[in-house]
């Protein structure tokens, strides 16, 4: 019998961490060989339990999912990484498989398509769904046009600011939690607020909090705002 593959999941909600254990501990070619909760905790674990396949929330405590990959790549670069997040694929997809990830699933996809992920990903196949390989194949297509999104031409650490805005954290929250400069991420936000053409911080706020709402209930409305 061969040996099974193991899997590493990486979540900062406890409940899902144990969901994705059982549905994963159930199939008989992986085993999950520990769990972590913040990217830190995940990195520490890598040299030691030496995972084929790790599964990696976007929003994690301490760093963003993304900022995850790409440090794991860089320390286990035949790692297969599959992201499995509520966030928007079209937003968060392909920089997940810049960063280093080779499969894309969101949470309200049934538990078929996560273990079929799995498999690809520990074959070293690309896993996306069919929305996600028509905007990458269009963006590389003759005449290609502008970004799907007001947020795809966002950096990386900038979509972290403006997700982390849009949780509700105020500015000296979030510099706080990247453990960057105050001064550091008013100029973050000056960047986005420049890429997305908003006149104020307060603009820019709103629009973070409206689409937070909508990646977490996408039929929600926003009915107040809030300080900086």
């Amino acid at each position: 019998m061969n040996p099974k593959t193991k899997v590493l999941v990486v979540d900062d909600h406890p409940l899902v961490r144990e969901w994705l254990a059982n549905l994963i501990n159930e199939d008989t070619e992986f085993e999950v060989c520990g769990q972590a909760g913040s990217s830190a905790m995940a990195l520490g674990l890598l040299p030691q339990l030496q995972p084929q396949v790790m599964v990696v929330d976007i929003s994690l405590e301490g760093s963003s999912g993304i900022e995850l990959i790409k440090d794991a790549h860089a320390l286990q670069p035949e790692l297969g990484m599959v992201v499995l997040s509520m966030h928007d694929e079209l937003l968060y997809a392909e920089r997940a498989l810049r960063a280093g990830a080779l499969g894309y699933v969101m949470k309200r996809e049934a538990t078929e398509k996560v273990l079929a992920a799995l498999r690809a990903v520990a074959q070293g196949q690309l896993f996306v769904s069919s929305a996600v390989n028509a905007q990458l194949t269009s963006k590389h297509a003759p005449g290609a046009g502008t970004p799907v999104s007001d947020l795809a031409g966002l950096s990386d650490r900038e979509l972290e600011v403006f997700e982390l805005l849009g949780s509700g954290l105020s500015t000296r929250q979030v510099s706080t939690r990247l453990n960057v400069g105050f001064k550091t991420v008013h100029a973050y936000c000056a960047r986005i607020r420049e890429k997305m053409n908003l006149a104020s911080l307060n603009e820019l706020v709103f629009h973070a909090i409206r689409w937070r709402e909508q990646q977490t209930n996408p039929a929600g409305a926003v009915t107040k705002e809030t300080g900086v």
